[in-house]
């Protein structure tokens, strides 16, 4: 693109003085992976291509649906209606309003075994995902590769948003050294308000402007929280890391190793289970989440959910069972979905 009409494009980004001529060049320059192509996803795509940011790298596991086009501004009812992987739906659009920068795609759930070469080149990973398996996996990866990365999630109304620069901040497993137990609130079962979407993607992608255009002394070193409905608001700082951690302090990758996922098999016809064990589930919570999405049995051993061509039975110790597939990334999914992850 010739100069003058960079300028023109991103001139009121120039404008502002934390960016300028040089931190545009430098936008410019930057490769970024982005985990997750859902609503936050979406929004963080739009925005850093918006932006300029020259290279990004998208990975989502996941195909549009109607139920998506209320929160995730990058599709339309035709993606929908085809169905569409959200990565690949996320390139088209981008290409629409930015052609200048390039946009790798990647169909795929982002595994121990792939990570290294889906985000090798990146400068930057922005957090996305739907689940904790996945981000203490971007963590293990972060850290071991001495990689910034931004964690940030929406559900309700709540945001939240937390940089990691290993070796200077705390890493996830600091803040958080176990998942969260029980059952767990999704998107599909308590809702979420596009606004606390789009909250979380601005400050996230915010952050990463600040990283990289040079501006480090400006980052936030806190885990922020924001509910938008009950204007509550916390900061737990990060500013140094937990002197025990077994991450970023006795560097034991569990995760990158592939010792913190469920481990999923193929179970006889048309189905996958996902063996999440000690994982305690509290059947009625799960009962009254999923009763207006589909058919929900349980009593004391089991509760099974009939959604559609697929049916998840799940077990006291938080196994899980999907009938209706032997897709183990639409498996992974549904269970992400519907029972969190």
């Amino acid at each position: 693109m010739p100069s003058a009409q960079l300028t023109e494009r991103y001139s009121r980004q120039i404008l502002y003085p934390g960016i300028g001529p040089e931190g545009q060049r430098k936008l410019e320059a930057a490769h970024v992976g982005i985990v997750g192509c859902g609503a936050t996803g979406a929004a963080v795509a739009s925005l850093l291509a918006r932006a300029g940011v020259g290279t990004l790298i998208i990975i989502d596991r996941d195909y549009v649906e109607e139920s998506n086009l209320q929160r995730q501004v990058l599709f339309d009812e035709t993606d929908a209606k085809l169905a569409l992987p959200k990565a690949e739906a996320a390139r088209r659009k981008i290409a629409l309003f930015n052609s200048e920068i390039s946009v790798h795609a990647h169909i795929a759930d982002l595994i121990p075994a792939n990570i290294h070469q889906l985000l090798r080149d990146a400068d930057l990973v922005l957090d996305a995902s739907d689940n904790f398996e996945t981000r203490y996996l971007i963590n293990d990866y972060a850290v071991e590769q001495s990689k910034p990365w931004i964690y940030a999630a929406a559900i309700g109304a709540y945001a939240v948003t937390m940089n990691i620069l290993p070796g200077e901040t705390a890493c996830l497993a600091c803040i958080f050294p176990k998942p969260p137990s029980g059952t767990i609130e999704t998107c599909d079962t308590a809702g979420i308000l596009n606004s606390a979407v789009n909250l979380a993607a601005s400050i996230e992608v915010t952050e990463g402007f600040k990283l990289l255009t040079g501006s480090k002394d400006m980052l936030r070193r806190s885990l922020l929280s924001f509910d938008l409905w009950t204007n509550e608001r916390s900061e737990v700082s990060t500013n140094r890391p937990r002197p025990d951690c077994e991450v970023c302090q006795r560097r034991d990758f569990a995760h990158l190793r592939g010792e913190g996922r469920p481990h999923i098999t193929l179970c006889g016809r048309n189905s996958v289970q996902i063996h999440e064990h000690e994982r305690p589930v509290d059947f009625g919570e799960l009962e009254a989440r999923l009763k207006s999405h589909g058919k929900v049995r349980s009593n004391n051993l089991l509760l099974r959910f009939e959604r559609g061509a697929h049916v998840i039975t799940v077990f006291a110790d938080g196994r899980a069972l999907i009938q209706g597939t032997t897709d183990v990334i639409q498996a992974r999914s549904l269970y992400a979905r519907f029972i969190g992850s």
